[in-house]
């Protein structure tokens, strides 16, 4: 009986153990150029102007919300609410409320003008607003205050 299958190293051919080494040794040479300016310890291959997950200082919301509010006071039907509370929320910025209280008048300029008291429910907790909201000259309304109560 001879023995076909041969599974010890020193009985393989030489030439296929040199092959073996050649290919492990360019695979290697040809690796170390692309890891050449690898330098996990320097700032110096760092681009400092890409930004991740920034988080935002509360202005954007703040002001969609001042104009989430606005566009509530200014579009409510006053008569036909009867003095009930109307609710709103901004999508933008997760924020609810609801505008207990408005009370048309007009300024010393003659401008149609809302003063209204509202909540505000945010990521921040719950506050209560009071706010002003007039008719500008061109027929938009401009929100002239929103401040928040104790």
């Amino acid at each position: 009986m001879k023995v076909i299958a041969k599974t010890r190293p020193e009985t393989k051919q030489y030439w296929t153990r040199c092959l073996g080494v050649a290919a492990v040794m360019m695979s290697g040479a040809v690796l170390s150029g692309c890891m050449s300016g690898l330098d996990l310890f320097s700032d110096s291959n760092v681009d400092k102007t890409v930004r991740t997950s920034t988080v935002s200082n509360g202005n954007t919301e703040r002001l969609t919300d001042e104009i989430t509010v606005r566009n509530a006071v200014s579009s409510a039907d006053i008569l036909r609410s009867g003095g009930n509370p109307i609710p709103w929320a901004n999508s933008a910025s997760g924020s609810a409320g609801v505008i207990s209280s408005i009370a048309e008048n007009h300024d010393t300029a003659g401008r149609t003008c809302r003063d209204f008291v509202t909540t505000k429910h945010s990521y921040q907790g719950i506050a209560s607003f009071t706010g002003r909201t007039c008719m500008g000259s061109s027929g938009e309304w401009l929100l002239l205050a929103f401040d928040r109560q104790g």
